[in-house]
């Protein structure tokens, strides 16, 4: 009997070591199938969450401006069935290391998406990006067509003009000071956010903020991501995109008005625009249901 359990304590120590080895963490809390994993490009430590088998086709999913990879939390498990899904929090973002140098133009975002692919030796990708995550998939599209099977492109285009920059930066300053307790923080988010349900809510203010010494909870994001967050042109690179692209936009946004639209199905012969009326920025989280049945219809009809 002894020996036995001796046998269970040494392949309990055994999976821990193996986890540890990988960069991996595990909870008691994380829902089956889920695993926190850490990865070095670029001299930058970068955090990404999995969910499925590694032997499934990669399914790479990109954060907006101050999100986390968790955004993803209430999508990626309804593709993990078919696909190696892997969320990433962006340099500067979550969990992943700030850069020394404020390095966060969409540039220095494609650059580590690149040496991420190339490290994992992903190829067949799908890719998909919200906001400025969309910026970068369709950047990474455009400048490697041999590795992009499919893109999606959640309420962006190629260009962000100077009103919407500036309005981040503005952003940053309003909430430097935090807030008292992450209810404060959820608060602070159903106020701006009434059409997302509070469970996306409370994913969002947990797993993108952390308390300082001083108490106060504040976001994980590094205060010059502003730096960043600059008027941009892409259009040179999106021309460049072969593979079949969705672009799902919020009714109610206007980050993509009627004349990108138009250049877009111009520009790109395998675009589809699909439009979710009464939604804003981040279709996925306020019409999840709506955007699944969207992106997984695209998926089945864009097979290889």
């Amino acid at each position: 009997m002894q020996l036995g359990w001796r046998i269970i304590f040494l392949i309990a120590c055994y999976a821990v070591l193996a986890a540890a080895q990988t960069g991996r963490k595990s909870s008691s809390s994380d829902p089956p199938g889920y695993t926190d994993q850490f990865i070095t490009v670029n001299g930058l430590r970068l955090h990404y969450v999995g969910w499925g088998n590694e032997s499934k086709p990669p399914f790479i999913m990109l954060h907006g401006i101050s999100r986390v990879a968790h955004q993803f939390d209430q999508i990626a498990p309804h593709f993990r069935d078919n696909y190696h899904v892997m969320a990433i929090d962006m340099r500067g973002h979550g969990d992943s290391a700030w850069s020394p140098q404020g390095a966060y133009l969409v540039e220095d975002y494609t650059k580590d998406l690149e040496a991420f692919a190339d490290q994992l030796d992903l190829r067949g990708l799908t890719l998909l990006g919200n906001s400025t995550g969309g910026r970068v998939v369709q950047v990474y599209a455009g400048l490697h067509s041999d590795r992009v099977l499919r893109l999606i492109v959640e309420d962006v285009g190629p260009q962000r003009t100077n009103d919407i920059a500036s309005a981040f930066t503005r952003q940053v300053e309003q909430e430097a000071n935090g807030w008292a307790s992450e209810e404060e923080l959820v608060a602070f988010l159903q106020a701006r956010n009434k059409k997302t349900p509070d469970e996306i809510l409370r994913t969002y203010a947990h797993y993108a903020s952390r308390r300082r010494d001083y108490g106060r909870i504040v976001w994980k994001r590094d205060p010059n991501l502003a730096k960043g967050f600059v008027p941009t042109d892409l259009w040179p690179i999106v021309r460049e995109i072969k593979c079949p692209a969705l672009n799902v936009l919020g009714g109610d946004s206007k980050i993509v008005p009627p004349e990108t639209q138009q250049e877009l199905k111009e520009t790109l012969p395998n675009v589809q625009i699909v439009t979710i009326p009464g939604v804003g920025h981040y279709p996925d989280q306020e019409a999840t249901e709506e955007f699944l049945r969207i992106v997984t219809t695209y998926l089945a009809k864009s097979k290889p």
